[in-house]
């Protein structure tokens, strides 16, 4: 069936430090398994922190998981004789090293290859029906789906203070009303601190439980009025105290108690936010927010890969938006030095109070009155705080990319009121990439373009897509109006007596329809382009070779890139799930037929960056008109984006069209076709 995962009993190890001292520990252990009368040592095989693995009894069973059955998956199996015993050579006072972990991992993997006699799937720890406290800090790894199981992804060490947090939490409040289980796994994630969330509730009276920090729940913070070292409720100490270790900062190891490493990392983190510490009525006067902080994913320190400008940034926003003016729509932002949604969502808030909207009216949202306060105020000659922001948000967009190839924002231009030749040269970069006036000032079109990844949603453009038929008269509007290419697609995958049949896809002779009439076209390939299940290998292998067919059946030209598309927010975890594996199924469908035509990807800013730098398209067409996406917020326009897509309208009655910008020396699209094919 699988191991038991043992230890070596209450105390501290602390001695085994050389390979001599771990060989004599494992003869004390034969010894005592002799006196025992087991005749032997007990268990197969012994696991030391150096990453040394040493045979016990070896294959053959041993005595150390207790006797009797248990009852697994409704089938009863003796503990010895359907399960190795795997020994950690530690006590309960340490923690098992990376190299244990490794070869504990690589051992179970060696039992489970064995012809005879291999280990099942099953990691249990010898607790599992059994009244012991073996195998002590390493129950956390003692589970299938753990960092030692060879069948999943290895994830480092846990955190044993999280693993202790979450027995804590699922066991004090698994009553409670509504009150949703967090896995005691040791590493920090969502349905932790939604846990802790849900603990804080029942803490301070809310029933039911919910598995958000809202409004309440930041009132009712407020309402207590009580800093953790002011607080007696020891429940709220345990709380706070997870929460720190979950967020990454050592706090007390007690959890219910409010020590001087608590009050020190509770210092660290209101530094690492922007936030005063010093000051007691500032501290008090913002632990709500702090609270709300704790009880979410965001990070205050800087993460791999992120930018100490912007977390400069992030940093100020805090401190000066949420701390000073007290926005009250506005949260605590990041600052771990990543230009992300939450981010966004503060720049704008930011934004919206420098540009003089009332802090009522403040709500984040690129509405009307928000344009109205950039064309004005927006527009002028930029000093202070406003003139910050906006060179915050270019350094946000940062690079831009020339002929020459990627620009980055000058970091020391940021802090500044003149006037500098690299911040000239940036924006008019940014514009020109941009498809924007090239006039180097802050004007509305600029701010738009920089905030949300529709734009000036009121700009001209060059090019349309939609589902209608293009018909000669269709054809003639949509050049009188201004367009030079509309985006098409080339099949749909309902039948026409489905109900939710569109009628989407080119129809015979429609492709040169659109020629006669002075336009160009690009093929689009979408077959439920919102389902997440739609988006593998194998459908998109498939859809690459029928897009080819249905290519060559319109006679389209060789070297033509057809846009497949993922029409919804896909997260990042979508992405590395489904997203890449679509396309690379496209790519070699494609390639199946010798590469005759290749292929662009239709998404948000994200999937468009992602998917051709991880799996090649030559060409992006950006959701952008979907700027509430979490993929277009905190990312650029993609290097090699061709189309735009920044507003949906009724053309005519009945015939609604996508306004797309059209990239100058982008994709050229289809402007003739082939014969003889």
């Amino acid at each position: 069936m699988g191991v038991f995962i043992h230890y070596l009993g209450s105390g501290n190890a602390g001695n085994l430090v050389t390979e001599e001292d771990c060989r004599n520990e494992i003869a004390n252990v034969y010894l005592g398994h002799l006196l025992e009368d087991f005749g032997d040592i007990a268990y197969n095989f012994v696991v030391c922190q150096h990453g040394h693995i040493y045979m016990g009894r070896g294959y053959e069973r041993g005595e150390a998981n207790g006797g009797g059955e248990i009852e697994l998956d409704n089938e009863k199996i003796g503990r010895n004789a359907g399960f190795y015993s795997i020994l950690g050579l530690i006590r309960s006072g340490n923690l098992a090293s990376e190299a244990m972990l490794r070869s504990i991992r690589d051992l179970i993997q060696h039992l489970r290859s064995l012809r005879t006699r291999p280990a099942g799937e099953k990691i249990l720890p010898h607790s599992f029906g059994w009244g012991t406290e073996c195998p002590g800090n390493l129950h956390m790894y003692a589970r299938p789906g753990s960092t030692i199981d060879p069948s999943v992804s290895w994830r480092g060490p846990a955190d044993i203070y999280v693993y202790r947090t979450q027995k804590w939490v699922n066991e004090a409040y698994a009553t409670a009303s509504g009150y949703v289980a967090c896995s005691d796994t040791g590493y920090t994630g969502w349905p932790t601190v939604l846990s802790l969330t849900q603990g804080l509730q029942h803490e301070l009276g809310i029933s039911p439980t919910v598995q958000n920090f809202g409004p309440g729940t930041f009132n009712a913070v407020k309402n207590r009025g009580l800093l953790p070292g002011e607080d007696g409720n020891k429940n709220l100490i345990r709380i706070y105290n997870g929460a720190l270790w979950a967020k990454g900062y050592w706090t007390s190891t007690d959890l219910d108690r409010w020590t001087g490493d608590s009050e020190d990392a509770l210092a660290q983190l209101y530094g690492d936010i922007g936030l005063p510490y010093a000051d007691l009525g500032q501290r008090r006067a913002l632990w709500p927010h702090v609270v709300r902080a704790l009880m979410r994913m965001d990070q205050f320190r800087k993460v791999q890969g992120g930018d100490d400008v912007i977390r400069s940034i992030q940093q100020r926003l805090n401190s000066r938006y949420v701390a000073s003016i007290r926005i009250p729509a506005m949260g605590l932002v990041p600052c771990d030095g990543v230009y992300s949604r939450d981010v966004q969502q503060g720049l704008m808030m930011a934004i919206q109070y420098e540009t003089g909207i009332a802090l009522s009216s403040i709500n984040g949202y690129f509405g009307p009155g928000t344009q109205t306060a950039l064309k004005g105020k927006g527009s002028t000659t930029l000093t202070g705080d406003l003139r910050y922001l906006f060179r915050a948000a270019c350094y946000f967009n940062s690079p831009t990319y020339t002929s020459q190839g990627a620009t980055k924002y000058l970091a020391a231009d940021i802090g500044i009121d003149t006037q500098t030749g690299t911040h000239l040269g940036w924006v008019q970069n940014f514009q020109r990439f941009s498809q924007l006036p090239v006039t180097g000032r802050n004007d509305y079109t600029t701010w738009a373009q920089l905030l949300v990844s529709s734009g000036d949603t009121s700009r001209d453009a060059a090019g349309c897509d939609g589902i209608t038929e293009i018909t000669a008269e269709r054809g003639r509007l949509l050049k009188a109006n201004g367009y030079e290419i509309v985006g098409r697609f080339l099949d749909e995958h309902l039948s026409p007596g489905d109900p939710y049949y569109l009628g989407k896809a080119l129809k015979p002779g429609e492709p040169q329809t659109i020629l006669n009439a002075g336009l160009r076209f690009f093929p689009i390939f979408q077959y439920n382009g919102t389902q997440l299940e739609n988006f593998t290998y194998v459908k998109g292998r498939d859809q690459g070779a029928r897009a080819h067919r249905k290519a060559v059946e319109h006679r389209i030209g060789p070297s033509t890139c057809i846009y497949f598309a993922i029409d919804y927010d896909a997260t990042d975890e979508e992405i590395d799930s489904h997203v890449l594996g679509y396309f690379r199924g496209v790519r070699d469908g494609l390639a199946d037929f010798e590469k005759r035509y290749t292929f662009g990807v239709y998404g948000s800013r994200n999937v468009c960056i992602r998917v051709s730098k991880e799996v090649g398209a030559t060409w992006s067409f950006v959701s952008g008109m979907s700027w509430g996406f979490s993929g277009n917020l905190g990312y650029p326009l993609p290097e090699n984006w061709s189309f735009n897509q920044i507003k949906e309208y009724d053309f005519q009655a009945g015939w609604g069209l996508d306004h797309n910008i059209w990239r100058l020396g982008s994709d050229p699209g289809v402007s003739a076709l082939v014969t003889g094919e």
